[in-house]
């Protein structure tokens, strides 16, 4: 027969409760009896009964994560990181992609976070940075976890994973410069998206820092797509004074470029330096492989589910916040996509 929670508190000599407290991760639990409880539960083999646990009362032990992104790779790498810490902390995961431009978008997750009963929210961008969906969850009374690109420098009440866009755009940037770069170009993700603005301020602040004139005729304007790599590399190719590298907003927009650069005979990093970001499989999937910025995409995730649920057992035990901001910089990754100028 499959084994209970009673079955796993007389085992750990422990009451019901305190084995709840212990699966639910609280905090003011003595690590003694921590060691014995979960002793108990890989002796008996235990799994929470979640659908039980929800339908017990007004707790809730399902998360969602509500996105709107075309990136299947970063969807996935998401969708897998929260699921690893639900699965670690006893918790469903409901998922929910939707339109972020729909003029009902607000009315659309509450009707989501009520049908499923949900006990908080991970939201990624364009959703996470839309004030009228921060205050449509803000009046359910409901835990969310947002997940933005910055630095932290601007006040945020509300839990938050910030990406240091702005940064590792900087250090991109200053990569190429390095290799002897001066007519950098820039092809940019969706307007609106706070991370398209964190990555070209950090590439505007590179230039800067070098005593390079930013130059209008070198900044191509698209979304984040494969398509915007193709047809803003060939824009800016067919400058009478073409740039000798392009930094594009992520990899899939960098492999366009690399594909646009081949249909014209543009030798790759021999004429044209190209870096991406994200290091998404797009920049290891093309030849040559795509100088980027690595964003540990899965670990953002896990850390953003992991420091919801902290948020969701803090209010239910009245014991504070906790924790309320993490932060992430992407790493520098060179690879063979770019190479010092050609004199």
């Amino acid at each position: 027969m499959k084994s209970t929670i009673k079955d796993v508190a007389q085992l750990a000599g422990v009451s019901i409760k305190t084995v709840s407290r212990v699966i639910n991760k609280e905090a003011s639990v003595r690590s003694d009896t921590i060691e014995k409880v979960n002793q108990a539960i890989l002796r008996l083999n235990y799994e929470p009964n979640l659908a039980a646990r929800n339908l017990a009362g007004t707790r809730s032990y399902t998360i969602g994560y509500v996105y709107d992104n075309p990136n299947a790779y970063y969807v996935i790498d998401m969708q897998n990181g929260i699921l690893a810490e639900c699965k670690e902390r006893g918790y469903e995961l409901v998922i929910h992609p939707c339109n972020s431009n729909s003029p009902s978008i607000c009315e659309e997750l509450e009707s989501m976070v009520a049908k499923s009963q949900l006990a908080g929210l991970v939201i990624s961008p364009p959703l996470s940075e839309m004030p009228e969906v921060l205050e449509a969850l803000a009046a359910m009374d409901l835990q969310f976890v947002r997940i933005i690109s910055g630095s932290g420098h601007r006040p945020e009440s509300t839990p938050c994973i910030f990406v240091h866009d702005h940064e590792a755009a900087l250090h991109i940037t200053e990569h190429l410069i390095g290799l002897g770069h001066r007519k950098i170009a820039f092809i940019s993700g969706d307007k609106g998206h706070r991370s398209t603005d964190e990555r070209y301020n950090g590439y505007q602040e590179a230039l800067k820092n070098a005593g390079i004139e930013a130059n209008s005729d070198y900044l191509y304007e698209g979304q984040y797509s494969f398509e915007t790599g193709v047809k803003g590399a060939k824009q800016l190719l067919n400058l009478s004074s073409p740039p000798t590298a392009i930094f594009a907003c992520n990899d899939e927009i960098a492999a366009g470029a690399l594909f646009a650069s081949r249909l014209m005979n543009v030798a790759v990093p021999e004429q044209l330096s190209i870096a991406g970001f994200e290091d998404s499989p797009f920049s290891r999937q093309t030849w040559p492989k795509l100088t980027t910025a690595a964003q540990p995409t899965n670990i953002i995730a896990r850390k953003a589910a992991e420091l919801l649920v902290s948020q969701i057992v803090a209010q239910r035990t009245g014991k504070g916040k906790g924790v309320l901001h993490q932060h992430f910089e992407p790493d520098l990754v060179v690879r063979e996509s770019t190479q010092r100028i050609q004199q």
